[in-house]
């Protein structure tokens, strides 16, 4: 689904799957976020994406011109997890919001797994 943006010399259509990509991106590169996670539904295992496939860890919902979005991501150990779920969703709403010109309702973080860095 798209969502306009009406302005003073035209309007502006913007797919969710191009939020999406920008929510993705800016939730990777938050401190402590190892990457972005799919959850296969078969058999519950979880896997780390891709950059090209970022997107794939995000559900973006529009609602009268605003966005809610779900990120599953993978953390590092050993950090300190409501800091990095505030930094990532500070990180996300903040780029999305400036980049698309909507306003962000709600970010929700979930944390699929941890993965110990060697």
């Amino acid at each position: 689904m798209d969502t306009k943006l009406n302005n003073e010399i035209g309007s502006i259509s913007i797919n969710e799957e191009v939020i999406a990509m920008i929510a993705g991106a800016a939730a990777n590169e938050a401190y402590g976020i190892v990457g972005m996670a799919a959850q296969s539904t078969k058999n519950g295992i979880t896997s780390i994406l891709r950059k090209e496939n970022l997107s794939k860890g995000v559900q973006v919902r529009l609602e009268n011109e605003e966005i809610y979005i779900d990120l599953y991501v993978i953390i590092q150990f050993g950090t300190k997890i409501s800091v990095v779920a505030k930094n990532t969703i500070d990180s996300v709403k903040y780029q999305v919001e400036t980049q698309t010109g909507l306003k962000v309702s709600t970010v929700n973080l979930n944390i699929e797994g941890i993965k110990v860095q060697s």
